[in-house]
């Protein structure tokens, strides 16, 4: 591992699964593991890795399960659980022969970086939480049906769900066209997609300027690759966590932590969550957050849209606690 910001790869083995982790920094710095969401990869943190090296940290950025070089579980969805990833998770920081590790998550990886925080708080120095805040499990409603309840069956987490379905829209659009979908999608409200007709594979979708073509490669032949179910079944077992997270009801997240989200990321503009984060909500749940900053004009990919922004607020946060 280089420690002159130089990316480097390896794998890791982790409860049976096959990890591909990136890494960049001295080997006896403190640690940063950074945990992407959908649809990306290792490569998301590609602006930060070097700026963590270069500040004195250690950054590993893993292909979460199911992503790109990593493995997927073999069991299908009910093994993407949170406490199945955050297993992984724990295992991967013992492989680092790590006890404690500030930890970097963006939307799916946010979620998860919550889960981790909740469910082992000792292994956590500090949380940088980016697009997702942590949303309190309730006893009530599953998460699914409550998003369907509010928006419907082409709602995006609702289109997730059925397997085979939206794979089979994805391949008649092509990986190319439906990443440019995504990373060009600004609008600040729900994201629905139809599982048939999610417009044609003729459409033409400019990138915006904070990705180019050769990004757009990189992430298009990785999913070429591995195909979308991995990320796929994160939502397909979000009812199962829900399940198997009853014990957590009404628990707090007991560690330092810094959210920040877009003020056009579709996730700010759910319904509820502009109070909730604003209102004293989200600090009821987190007593140790720091502060919540919304950024202006940014959408939900945060880190490579103001990547210089979002490294200086990760390492300006983290070095608190070193």
């Amino acid at each position: 591992m280089a420690s002159d910001g130089v990316i480097t790869h390896r794998s890791v083995e982790v409860n049976g699964v096959r990890l591909h982790v990136a890494e960049a920094g001295p080997a006896g710095a403190p640690v940063v593991l950074l945990l992407h969401g959908f649809p990306e990869l290792w490569y998301t943190w590609r602006h930060q890795m070097p700026a963590l090296a270069a500040a004195g940290y250690r950054a590993v950025a893993p292909d979460m399960p199911g992503y790109g070089d990593s493995e997927a579980p073999s069991a299908g969805p009910d093994q993407y659980t949170a406490l199945h990833i955050v297993g992984d998770l724990v295992a991967l920081i013992d492989s680092l022969g790590q006890e404690r590790v500030f930890v970097v998550g963006h939307d799916w990886g946010a979620i998860i970086a919550w889960s981790l925080c909740l469910f082992r708080p000792d292994r956590v120095k500090a949380l940088v939480a980016l697009s997702v805040p942590f949303i309190p499990r309730s006893p009530a409603v599953k998460p699914v049906d409550a998003v369907r309840a509010l928006y419907g069956d082409d709602f995006y987490i609702c289109s997730f769900q059925e397997p085979g379905a939206i794979e089979a829209e994805f391949k008649r659009l092509g990986t190319e066209l439906v990443l440019r979908k995504f990373f060009a999608d600004r609008t600040p409200g729900p994201l629905f997609i139809q599982k048939s007709g999610w417009g044609s594979p003729d459409d033409e979708v400019p990138l915006p300027s904070w990705i180019t073509e050769e990004d757009l490669k990189y992430y298009t032949t990785q999913f070429d690759k591995s195909g979308f179910t991995g990320g796929f079944n994160y939502y397909r077992a979000l009812n199962k966590t829900w399940e198997l997270t009853s014990p957590w009801t009404g628990a707090e997240i007991m560690v330092p932590t810094k959210f920040t989200v877009g003020n056009l990321d579709l996730t700010y503009n759910i319904a509820g969550a502009k109070v909730f984060i604003n209102k004293g909500g989200l600090k009821k749940f987190v007593p140790l957050l720091d502060d919540v900053v919304i950024m202006k004009d940014v959408g939900h990919f945060i880190n490579e849209e103001k990547p210089e922004e979002i490294s200086a607020l990760i390492i300006g946060f983290i070095k608190k606690f070193n």
